[in-house]
């Protein structure tokens, strides 16, 4: 019997792609590992106009699953940039409802990099936590001060 190749030797379509950050290579290794069809930035959207209704800005997801007919954004960076790209998805939704796009924030793509073995867990006691709890937010008082 033929013993398996080892996972470093997958030949994988992100191998063809220059991707712009570590995070989005990781992300289509695993979409290909699971036989999951991607295209890479393959559509920017007009979200911003200037006076005269041209397109003055864009929006690219960075990644479209066809079966599914949805793009993906990654975002692993500072709260300053996901606050821009949260901005940037809500006007895409806003203008073009047809278009289904959703965000991966830094806990909810470390949580799959962990649970598919891509990365060791940041301790190893402790799971990696999705980013957004269901529910309504809840309020915390850290003042001690009662609100009154």
């Amino acid at each position: 019997m033929t013993p398996l190749p080892p996972v470093d030797d997958f030949a994988s379509p992100a191998d063809a792609v220059e991707f712009a950050h570590r995070s989005e290579e990781q992300f289509a290794r695993l979409l290909d590992f699971y036989g999951i069809d991607w295209e890479y930035e393959p559509r920017s959207f007009p979200i911003e106009f200037d006076p005269e209704g041209n397109p003055a800005g864009y929006f690219t997801p960075d990644f479209y699953l066809p079966d599914e007919d949805l793009f993906i954004e990654i975002t692993t960076m500072n709260q300053k940039l996901v606050t821009k790209k949260n901005r940037k998805v809500r006007r895409l939704r806003a203008l073009h409802p047809e278009v289904r796009c959703k965000i991966f924030y830094q806990r909810d793509y470390l949580h799959l990099l962990v649970k598919y073995g891509l990365e060791a867990p940041q301790d190893e006691g402790e799971p990696v936590l999705p980013a957004r709890l269901p529910g309504p937010p809840q309020v915390v008082n850290l003042s001690g001060v009662e609100a009154g």
